[in-house]
């Protein structure tokens, strides 16, 4: 499985608000800085996190956690950056789309391990992602 550089992007962005007391506003440069991300494309990512409710922002102002850590999860990141079907149409060796009609050779096995990947992004926190790495949270 491969996710789009976006979604790792978008965790890095997470982690420095995270750092943020929930609230407060931090604006994209600080972000992109801090998370060491091209600004341009950040906005993008932002913007993609804010429709997705996993993000607040205030023009002008910047942007806070929609949620506290431990209520945003993964999954939510992933389909906000890579969309609701994430997992679902792509196949694992990347062709545009694998399905029972026109299956790859590992088809059968991808079916199985799709609905594990899902569970356990839906069921990692962005809490769990900073505690792992040793990172504070909502320190500033």
């Amino acid at each position: 499985m491969r996710l789009a550089r976006e979604s790792r992007y978008a965790v890095r962005a997470l982690i420095v608000l995270a750092r943020y007391a929930q609230g407060r506003m931090v604006d994209a440069k600080r972000i992109a800085a801090e998370a060491g991300l091209p600004v341009a494309f950040l906005h993008k990512i932002l913007r993609q996190l804010t429709v997705a409710g996993v993000v607040e922002s205030r023009r002008g102002s910047g942007y806070t956690l929609a949620r506290p850590p431990a209520a945003i999860s993964m999954g939510d990141v992933i389909a906000a950056i890579e969309g609701p079907d994430a997992l679902g149409g792509r196949c694992i060796f990347w062709r545009e789309e694998c399905s029972a009609d026109d299956p790859c050779e590992l088809h059968f096995r991808w079916q199985e391990l799709k609905p594990a990947i899902e569970g356990t992004l839906a069921r990692t926190t962005l809490a769990e992602v900073i505690e792992a790495d040793g990172l504070p949270a909502g320190a500033a």
